[in-house]
C-alpha cells in the first residue's frame, strides 16, 4: 500500500514525525509532501497568485512553499509517479473538531485527496491548552492510529467522504475508547480577536481561542474528545447543503425570479 503524508504544521513539525511512525507501521511505501512552513488555519486555500516551489528533502519527501491543498495537488499531479492508495494528513498539534474542520488545513489536505479519488484520513492530537509550552501526547496517536487506520481501510467508506480522527489530550493508558461521532457545534463563542497597540500607537489584532467552556451533546466529536477521553472518528464530506432549508425555500422561491414590490399602504 502506497501512503502519501501531508500536514499543515510544516515538514519539520513534531506531529509529522509521529505521522511517519504511524505510516511505517502500515507500509514500507511511504511518501511525504508537506508545507515548508506552518499553514495552520489555511483551510482549503490554494495558491493562485504566486509561484510554488517544491524542495526535495529526501528520496521520498518534498517541502512545498504553499498550503496543504497545494501539497496534495503537486504530489498527485507531478511529484509521484503514481497515485497513492491512502493519504494521511497530520498529526495536527491540536484537535480539529466542531467548527474547526471548516478552517483546518489538516482536514483540507484530506479533502483534496478525496477530490482526487484517494481514501484520505485527517489525524489530530488534542492539547490541554493551545500554548507553546504544552507538550502534545503524540504517543497516544502513535499507539492507536495504526490499528484504527487499518480497520477503516479494511471497512472502506464512500468516495465523497473523508475520515476525521481526533485523539484526546491524555496518555495512551488513559484513553477510554473509540467512538464514531458526528461533527459538533460549540454552544459558546471560542474564536476571539484581541486588540493591541504597537509602539507607534497603531492598533493591530491577534487572533486566538477563548477557551470558553462548552456543553456538547453525547455522540459529538466535541464531547468524545474534550470530556469523555475517547478517540473520535467522524466521517466528513464537503456537501454543506442544509436540506430542511432547501425544502422550506422551495415554498417561497421558484419559477420566475421575484422583483421588489412597492410596500403596500
Amino acid at each position: 500500500m502506497r501512503i502519501l503524508l501531508t500536514n499543515d504544521d510544516g515538514i519539520d513539525a513534531e506531529g509529522f514525525v509521529a505521522l511517519r511512525t504511524i505510516a511505517a507501521a502500515l507500509s514500507d511505501d511511504v511518501w511525504a509532501c508537506a508545507p515548508e512552513i506552518e499553514q495552520s488555519g489555511a483551510s482549503r486555500g490554494i495558491t493562485l497568485t504566486d509561484p510554488l516551489r517544491a524542495r526535495r528533502v529526501d528520496a521520498r519527501s518534498w517541502a512545498v512553499s504553499g498550503t496543504p491543498t497545494d501539497c496534495v495537488v503537486l504530489a498527485l499531479t507531478d511529484l509521484l509517479d503514481r497515485k497513492p492508495d491512502l493519504i494521511l494528513s497530520g498529526v495536527n498539534r491540536g484537535h480539529n473538531i466542531g467548527e474547526d474542520v471548516t478552517f483546518s488545513g489538516t482536514v483540507a489536505g484530506a479533502l483534496q485527496g478525496m477530490h482526487f479519488g484517494v481514501p484520505s484520513i485527517a489525524l489530530s492530537q488534542s492539547l490541554t491548552r493551545f500554548h507553546d509550552e504544552v507538550v502534545a501526547r503524540y504517543d497516544t496517536a502513535e499507539r492507536y492510529a495504526p490499528g484504527i487506520i487499518q480497520r477503516l481501510v479494511q471497512a472502506g467508506w464512500p468516495r465523497d467522504v473523508v475520515m476525521n480522527v481526533n485523539f484526546p489530550a491524555v496518555g495512551p493508558d488513559e484513553v477510554a475508547g473509540v467512538e464514531v461521532t458526528v461533527q459538533g457545534i460549540r454552544d459558546a463563542e471560542y474564536v476571539t480577536a484581541e486588540k493591541r497597540t504597537d509602539l507607534r500607537g497603531r492598533d493591530y489584532y491577534w487572533m486566538g481561542f477563548s477557551g470558553a467552556r462548552q456543553n456538547p451533546p453525547p455522540g459529538s466529536d466535541l464531547r468524545a474528545v474534550l470530556y469523555d477521553r475517547k478517540i473520535s472518528v467522524t466521517p466528513l464530506h464537503v456537501d454543506l447543503t442544509h436540506l430542511q432549508t432547501v425544502h422550506d425555500l422551495k415554498q417561497v422561491l421558484g419559477g420566475a425570479p421575484p422583483r421588489v414590490r412597492d410596500e403596500v399602504a
